[in-house]
């Protein structure tokens, strides 16, 4: 899974409908760069450095997959389209939009096009005032002090003012609170892993994911299915049980609800294709024994992939005991979905087609599966 960074950018404007103008800010970024985890109060200061209307200024954080060029040459972009001027003289200028990048992780970059952190936020209240409404904790990569501490020590006497209007944020247009609990549920290789952890870390739900690495019998099937099949499904079972059960237990009051990338049945789909009729019998019998007990989603999603792209998924995720897996194994799993959703009327199902999706790199990918989750 592609790597979020947590940034930190702040706005400004002073030009026509500030307020305005912060808000498409926050709307772009959303749509074009990732989720924005926090949007600080607006404040109102006088302009610096040359003579003009007073300013708005806020900071949010943002969580994105992007390189800070790419960042920035993104940002640019958003300032151009709101109407933005440059001009070349080297001096201050009014301005409908200006977008700069705080800080990048605990990244120190120092090149023609980036100085990050931000050389002059340690000089400015307009900048520290509203980075310590969201980031009071944060410490500043050069200094080591917070950014709370650097606002007490701040030797700017400019007049701030708090504004009442609040900044939107697009995120919050997508809403799960009628679930307590989403699996997420695909083939091998469709991402269902990579979505939950997403939409885990975007909407403060508590994540469940499956524990692979820990299945001492899963290369061994690989390379010896007849002997190691029975063991692998009765394992699996076990520890799927285990799992669920003890997150449910242990419940966290933090957090808004529970997403996990599989839901036991899962068990079935797979021991009807590995295992023989008569293992297959016994493992039957025993599953509905452990399925009465468990905790089932209010909201089951499938993610439908080509066969194709799985295999490339998989080849290019590299677990060495997976790099023989057939189409027609691939087949028979997602046949096995198919058949478990026809034959459960009763599950809330949403099946979602990510064939030409690429909802990793691509942020309108993402937002496309959220908006046909919450639809």
């Amino acid at each position: 899974m592609t790597i979020q960074k947590q940034i930190y950018i702040g706005l400004g404007s002073n030009v026509g409908n500030r307020f305005s103008y912060l808000q498409l800010a926050i709307e772009s970024i959303h749509y074009e760069i990732g989720s924005i985890i926090a949007i600080s109060n607006c404040y109102e200061t006088p302009s610096m450095g040359f003579k003009g209307d007073n300013f708005l200024n806020a900071c949010i954080e943002v969580r994105s997959s992007l390189s800070a060029e790419l960042l920035l040459s993104k940002l640019l972009l958003i300032e151009e389209r709101s109407g933005r001027k440059r001009y070349l003289d080297g001096q201050y200028h009014s301005r409908t939009l200006d977008l700069d990048i705080l800080f990048f992780e605990q990244e120190i970059i120092e090149n023609e096009l980036l100085s990050v952190p931000h050389p002059r936020l340690e000089s400015r209240l307009f900048v520290l005032r509203p980075l310590a409404d969201i980031a009071p904790d944060f410490i500043h990569p050069n200094s080591k002090i917070t950014m709370l501490k650097l606002l007490d020590v701040c030797n700017d006497i400019s007049q701030i003012s708090k504004q009442k209007n609040k900044l939107k944020n697009p995120l919050y247009n997508i809403d799960f609170s009628s679930y307590n609990f989403i699996a997420i549920e695909g083939n091998i290789g469709s991402g269902k892993t990579s979505l939950a952890k997403m939409m885990a870390q975007d909407f403060n739900a508590k994540s469940i994911f499956e524990r692979f690495a820990d299945n001492p019998f899963l290369p061994k099937f690989y390379d010896d299915s007849q002997r190691y099949a029975f063991p692998l499904e009765m394992s699996f079972l076990a520890d799927r049980f285990q799992q669920i059960s003890d997150d449910f237990a242990q419940l966290d009051l933090f957090k808004d609800f529970i997403i996990s990338d599989y839901e036991v049945f899962k068990s079935l789909i797979f021991s009807k294709i590995t295992l023989s009729k008569e293992e297959f019998l016994l493992y039957r019998k025993l599953f509905f024994l452990v399925y009465k007990d468990i905790k089932r989603p209010d909201l089951y999603i499938y993610l439908h992939q080509d066969i194709d792209k799985l295999q490339i998924n998989i080849k290019k995720r590299g677990r060495g005991y997976e790099r023989n897996l057939s189409q027609e194994y691939l087949k028979k799993i997602h046949l096995g979905y198919l058949d478990f959703i026809k034959n459960n009327p009763q599950q809330k199902v949403k099946i979602i087609d990510i064939s030409n999706r690429d909802f990793i790199c691509n942020r309108h990918d993402y937002l496309w599966i959220l908006s046909q989750i919450n639809g």
